[in-house]
């Protein structure tokens, strides 16, 4: 349920709650109205007005509909999303986060933080580099079959028959007037890959996703961007509960 469904829930009940305290009293009822309205529905209220609350500020649920992010993410696992955390400090490398992609889509998308802004990121031979170093991720499900390099202002991904550059026009990849260094993930942007490697919809195929602004190129440019949150418990279903 998303916080304007919420919010549309106890707007209902809170008309119904209206309608019913300003019915005429009959004769005899003592106001009996009004105290059934406020018994009744004043805790519905109070309740779904502190969700609106906690799911719009603080926390709230998010249903894994597909296995990019397996085998750390099950099909149907529903997970606790932080969207408080952020406001006070950048994604770490490595969170799993919840954000709206740059492409079309009525859901947001959940994918690892695998570059961030300022880092130098390539891909070879299966294995992901970040400034340098070859990074661990013990999580993958196998290896990426493709190659990806950050360099010359823009995205470039292999996948063994020769490079081929994103495009600005299917793909968030910032102008060069927005980027610090030619090979470096541009400010506000972010590489996002699915721990499933080949069988995920992320960075190497629609670019950066966005911690704020408008995204600058692909085909939701000039849309609001930004990051849901860390998804950072999965508790249901009980067998795969755990802290990510």
């Amino acid at each position: 349920m998303t916080p304007y469904e919420l919010l549309a829930i106890v707007a209902v009940i809170g008309a119904a709650r209206a309608v019913l305290s300003l019915r005429p009293v009959v004769a005899g009822s003592a106001g009996r109205s009004t105290a059934i309205a406020r018994e009744f529905l004043d805790p519905f209220i109070i309740a779904g007005i502190a969700a609106w609350i906690l799911i719009t500020f603080v926390a709230r649920t998010y249903y894994i509909p597909s296995g990019s992010m397996l085998p750390t993410l099950q099909i149907h696992d529903v997970l606790l999303v932080d969207k408080f955390e952020y406001r006070f400090h950048r994604p770490k490398e490595g969170d799993i986060v919840v954000f709206p992609p740059p492409v079309p889509t009525p859901d947001d998308f959940i994918k690892r933080v695998i570059g961030r802004p300022g880092d130098t990121i390539r891909v070879a031979g299966g294995i992901v580099y970040l400034n340098g170093s070859r990074l661990s991720e013990p999580y993958v499900a196998e290896r990426p079959a493709y190659s990806l390099e950050v360099r010359d202002y823009g995205i470039f991904v292999s996948y063994g028959a020769g490079w081929q550059r994103l495009d600005p026009s299917m793909a968030n990849v910032p102008p060069r007037s927005n980027w610090t260094a030619s090979n470096r993930v541009p400010p506000h942007c972010y590489l996002m890959f699915g721990d499933n490697r080949n069988d995920s919809e992320d960075s190497h195929i629609w670019g950066f996703a966005q911690d704020a602004g408008r995204f600058a190129t692909g085909p939701r440019s000039n849309a609001s961007a930004g990051f849901t949150g860390r998804a950072f418990l999965i508790f249901w279903p009980p067998s795969q509960a755990k802290i990510l």
